[in-house]
């Protein structure tokens, strides 16, 4: 099903299959109530309430909104700024991934507008639990964590319901608990960079979630060249050297959340740094199709 722009694939294990679609139904409502907090095409969701008022005054939300600002500035520091919230700034007028492009962007222009992008002027007031954009012109956006967040949020509502096995998968950030039927552990197919409806390998999981990013879905050719639909935050042009990233880890909002930067970071800054933390590993595949892993991976041919 559809939701949240992307499409939402929803299984749970059981034996009362009405008892089954009424828990399925019940995650579904989770995530709608998710997608009108975060989205930026209703003007009345809170994340155009930010928006519309940046530059101009704090904006009063609700603790959750606050709360996930708060985990996305934690992943902005251990990036440095590859993941950025207020990469909502880079608009169409610079790159538009969904119509013909003839030709690149100045790097003057990508200079100019990546200005409005630092996490660190979303200013966050816990005591008034208001949300402050501190310069006119910017703009947050969700959609480099609210797939996972969504996903994770359904699992818990699944999980609270007495589901005690499934998989929620948002087109590809996915999240599972349990085990299949038959007491196997949940199959999971990487998709291959270059062909989205093929599969380059496979994990067998449980209690983990995973994320891919990768420049399979959306980019666009000019001259010859590919260009994803990654873009730097700190240069606004897209990046290069990397067709996939693949994030596994044990929350489905911090794999969608940790995917994209370590794109942007490239190969070895981004093993590097997925090396030092806990419980999260990384596959890398670059432009000539070689695969990389962090240290805990072990690839089996």
């Amino acid at each position: 099903m559809k939701l949240m722009g992307n499409h939402f694939e929803i299984s749970v294990v059981g034996t009362n299959e009405q008892w089954a679609n009424e828990k399925i139904q019940e995650a579904i409502t989770e995530i709608k109530r998710i997608e009108k907090l975060l989205t930026t095409f209703s003007d009345n969701s809170e994340t155009n309430l930010i928006n519309q008022n940046a530059g101009l005054e704090p904006v009063k939300v609700s603790k959750e909104i606050i709360d996930l600002i708060e985990r996305a500035h934690r992943i902005s520091n251990i990036t440095q700024g590859a993941f950025d919230l207020s990469y909502g700034s880079i608009d169409n007028s610079l790159w538009n991934f969904d119509t013909t492009m003839t030709s690149l962007p100045s790097k003057e222009l990508a200079k100019e507008k990546v200005k409005l992008i630092n996490f660190k002027n979303i200013i966050i007031d816990k005591t008034n639990q208001t949300v402050f954009l501190k310069e006119k012109g910017m703009r947050i956006g969700f959609g480099g964590i609210g797939k996972g967040y969504a996903a994770e949020r359904a699992k818990l509502i699944l999980k609270n319901g007495g589901v005690i096995s499934g998989v929620v998968n948002a087109s590809g950030d996915l999240t599972t608990w349990g085990t299949q039927p038959n007491g196997d552990k949940w199959t999971i197919g990487i998709v291959h960079p270059e062909y989205a409806k093929s599969i380059f390998s496979y994990m067998n999981v449980s209690e983990l979630s995973i994320a891919t990013s990768g420049n399979y879905e959306k980019f666009i050719v000019i001259d010859g060249i590919k260009y994803a639909h990654t873009i730097n935050p700190k240069t606004g042009l897209p990046i290069r050297g990397i067709k996939s990233v693949t994030i596994i880890t044990n929350n489905a909002e911090l794999a969608d959340a940790m995917a994209t930067p370590v794109m942007i970071m490239g190969i070895e800054t981004g093993l590097d740094m997925i090396n030092q933390i806990k419980d999260i590993e990384a596959i890398l595949i670059d432009d000539d199709n070689r695969l990389y892993t962090s240290d805990n991976i072990k690839l089996i041919k």
